[in-house]
């Protein structure tokens, strides 16, 4: 296979400029400045330009850098593990859970741990939706159950058998200190133990979350930053069709 060499773009193909920003822990002044020239130059850059630099505490600085990265990849040899969802739209999915399931699909979600957030699971679940998509509340052949933020493991599990759900979607924002690798694999561990794992169809969300890094855990699927709800109905529509062995 040929390869296929890229830079990152700025005002030419393949001139490797990039915009850097980081936060080192020092006073602000020329020195630190200095300081942040030559630790962007440790990162494999040069023409390197420090245009921004604020003091954020007493012996922290932010700063913002313009340069220009010098390695290249082969984007040929990356490797993804694509996420390749038939899109549907509002009528086709709720069509299709009538005909193919013949009754509603049943569907459990809450931001785990620590997590107070809950702008995730609510753009996917709540009635209102995302970006003028629908939410999981607005379909007539899906019942919700949208528990908010700060939820156990156990109890998210707990819920998902009372209400014996199809499946269990969870939301991480915070990501600090990788909290959201432990809650999330901490999910998968405790159905694993219950032999639950295979009976939910199970899907990490949040803007950290990849597919490759989610299914590496052990989930289903994985959606980021930007994902609408119908895009998140689709995929459990197709999943539940096959693994109920319904005619779709």
């Amino acid at each position: 296979m040929k390869k296929e060499l890229i830079k990152p773009y700025g005002d030419t193909l393949n001139d490797g400029i990039v915009q850097l920003s980081f936060t080192l822990p020092v006073e602000k002044s020329e020195k630190a400045r200095r300081a942040a020239e030559i630790y962007a130059s440790r990162l494999n850059m040069d023409n390197i330009s420090v245009v921004h630099a604020s003091k954020i505490a007493d012996n922290f600085t932010f700063f913002v850098v313009y340069a220009r990265a010098r390695p290249k990849i082969d984007y040929s040899a990356v490797k993804a593990a694509e996420l390749n969802i038939s899109a549907m739209s509002f009528d086709e999915i709720n069509e299709k859970l009538k005909k193919g399931l013949k009754r509603r699909l049943k569907v459990v979600g809450a931001t785990i741990g620590n997590d107070a957030h809950t702008v995730g699971i609510d753009a996917i679940m709540n009635m209102k939706g995302y970006n003028h998509d629908y939410g999981l509340e607005r379909y007539p052949q899906i019942k919700t159950c949208n528990m908010g933020a700060q939820i156990s493991s156990d109890l998210l599990i707990k819920k998902a058998m009372e209400t014996d759900a199809d499946a269990i979607l969870v939301s991480r924002t915070v990501t600090q200190k990788d909290t959201h690798i432990r809650n999330l694999t901490e999910l998968i561990k405790l159905l694993e133990s219950a032999n639950l794992k295979d009976k939910y169809i199970l899907v990490a969300g949040g803007p950290g979350i990849t597919n490759d890094f989610a299914t590496g855990l052990g989930y289903d699927a994985g959606f980021g930053r930007g994902t609408r709800p119908s895009q998140v109905a689709s995929f459990l529509v197709a999943s539940i069709l096959k693994k109920k062995g319904c005619n779709d």
